[in-house]
Order: C-alpha cells, then structure tokens, then sequence
C-alpha cells in the first residue's frame, strides 16, 4: 500500500499553500482513486478541496456570461434550468458521460483534468511516456482502435476523454486558476497540451495551480438555438467517446451567421475547427457545404495504427452534428443524451 499524506484546506489559500512535489488537489476522485488503487499514480499527500466554500456555485456574471465553480456536479450543471436553457450543448454533453451515480459525485474541474483513458497507461505492465517519461509507447503497434488520429506523436496516441470540454472549446470557455504565483486565466482551447515530446505535461498548470472555476461567455448563448453534441461510443451508455462533436450556428436570414465546431475522442485535447468554422460562415446551409466543413475539420488527420475508420466516423458525425443544430435545439434533451440513435 502507498502511503500519503492527507490535508482537508479550508479556503483556496490553504489548498495552495498545502501543495508540494508529489502532492495531488482530491476533490471526490472519481478519476484520481482509481488511478490510486490501480498503482497508476502514487501521490504523497492529498490536499483535499472538497469542502471549500464557494467552490460549488453556478453564477450568471455582470456582462451575461456564466461562471462554474470548481466543485460543481456535472449533474447539478447539467439539470440547472437557466443553464441548459442558455448552454443546451453543454449540457447535453454532460449527460452523455458516464453513468448518473458518478455525475451525481463529479466537478467540473476534475473533469476537465481526468487523464486519458488509454488502456496501456492503465496497465502498469506496459511502457507508457505518460507514467514514466522517456519508457517508450506500447499502444503504438497495439489495438488503437480508441486512439488519436489528429496531433498525435511518436510518443504518444493517446486521446482525452472529457465529453464536457469539447463544447466548452467550442464555445470559448475559459479556466480561471489560481496558484503559488496569483490568479490567472487560460482559454479552455489551450488548457490541454497536444503530446509532442513531453506527453507526461497534460495541461499548462503549473505546480500547485488549482482550478477555481471555468467561465463561458454571454456570446456563446447566441448558439442556443442551433446546438448540439453528438457522440459516437461502443455502447449508447456509460462509454466514452469514439470520435464527438459539439456543433452551435448562428442564422442571418437564409445563411450562417456564426459556426462552433470542437471534435473529441480525436485527440488528446478537445479539436477546435477553426478551418471548418470560417468555411460555414456567411454561406448557405445544403449537405455539400457540411461535407466541406467535415473536410476542413478533419484536414491533417491522420491513422496512429488500425483505426483509419476513426478519420471517416468523425466526417460522418460532424456533417450528422450540422445537420441537426441546422434544424435546431430540441426542447427537450432526447431520453438518450447525445446518441446518433436518440430521437
């Protein structure tokens, strides 16, 4: 058994100032324990922020704009009224992962900081740059049937799992820290780092930053209307993503306004597709036009092992995803949150 330290802070100063090398923020673990029990991490203390007021609200902000706090649920974000009415693919999104005990316990700052859910970085048997730097990658050459077809290295394939940050990419969210050097703010598009060299560096935390709260701007309500998540998974329940898309438009009379598109399940950080997005814009709506954008989006994709399909699936479920936000917000969200199969 590993043993660690153990710290309940009381404020957002104590958490900071508790932190230290080999020291992990623990909030309810719904990621972090299981990486403790599989020996996958081994922190040397916790500094448990649980309990720190102030952490778990939902505030609407002076300008409009939304803020969430650190700690909370994704089921309590999810069935907030105001939230869903203003943010419908978020919190589609949000429904669509995992099963409703584990978002009745996970925050939103731990889901944005899961790690990835590749089986050869759970499998301490396998090499993995990600757990110990420099050992080399074992999931290429294996089954990479999940694995990254956009940004990927020879260090690693490897994809990020969160469902709620591919919308909160698309819609401009921003991640407000704050750490040993003050408070600081990072658009959530540049939170999570693509591998490259160093793909054991997830984010760009740095040692001791913990995240206080994400914040969505009032623009992204104008995509209201026109929104959808979609995602592609194993099974319609309790799996992660293939590939996913958060998709939001804008109409001015018969033509785009505005396009949003973010793709997950691709790599390891939510895809924002800035090409596709500037190709929608100002032009009319037809199944032509969203296959070209699907194009664009997936433009430089490209197989990290047998999973070219992937790059096909990810096409198909963006053109799926324009389709139904060109048709428009439901007033409901389906039975089947997210699923190409949900009503």
């Amino acid at each position: 058994m590993n043993r660690f330290d153990y710290i309940r802070a009381g404020s957002v100063a104590e958490a900071v100032a508790a932190h230290a090398a080999g020291a992990a923020y623990l909030a309810s673990g719904t990621n972090l324990l299981d990486l403790m029990k599989g020996d996958v991490t081994r922190p040397e203390r916790l500094v448990d922020i649980s309990r720190i007021f102030g952490l778990d609200a939902i505030e609407t902000l002076p300008d409009g704009g939304t803020r969430i706090g650190a700690l909370v649920r994704n089921a309590t974000l999810a069935h907030d009224p105001a939230f869903a009415k203003a943010y419908p693919a978020v919190a589609e999104a949000l429904l669509s992962g995992a099963s409703a005990q584990l978002r009745n316990a996970a925050t939103t700052a731990g889901n944005i900081l899961q790690r990835t859910r590749c089986q050869y970085f759970y499998d301490t048997a396998s090499a993995c740059n990600k757990r110990q730097p420099g050992a080399g990658c074992d999931a290429i050459g294996g089954v990479t049937r999940t694995h990254a077809v956009l940004g990927w290295s020879e260090h690693c394939i490897a994809t990020h799992p969160s469902d709620f940050c591919v919308p909160l990419a698309g819609f401009d969210a921003v991640v407000e820290i704050e750490g040993p050097a003050g408070r600081r703010e990072i658009p959530l598009e540049s939170f999570h780092r693509l591998p490259g060299d160093a793909p054991e560096r997830e984010t760009e935390l740095a040692p001791g930053d913990l995240v206080v709260a994400v914040r969505l701007p009032p623009e992204a309500k104008a995509f209201a209307a026109h929104s959808r998540y979609l995602k592609v998974r194993e099974r319609t329940s309790y799996a992660f993503a293939l590939v996913s898309a958060a998709v939001g438009l804008t109409f001015a009379g018969d033509r785009i306004g505005q396009a949003r598109i973010a793709l997950g399940g691709v790599a390891l950080k939510p895809w924002r597709a800035r090409a596709a997005e500037a190709l929608l814009a100002g032009a009319i709506p037809s199944p032509e036009l969203f296959a070209r954008a699907a194009d664009a989006a997936l433009q430089g994709a490209s197989p990290s092992g047998d999973n070219a399909a992937k790059i096909d699936l990810a096409r198909r479920i963006v053109v799926r995803a324009l389709t139904l936000a060109q048709a428009g917000t439901p007033a409901r969200i389906p039975a089947l949150p997210a699923s190409p199969f949900g009503a």
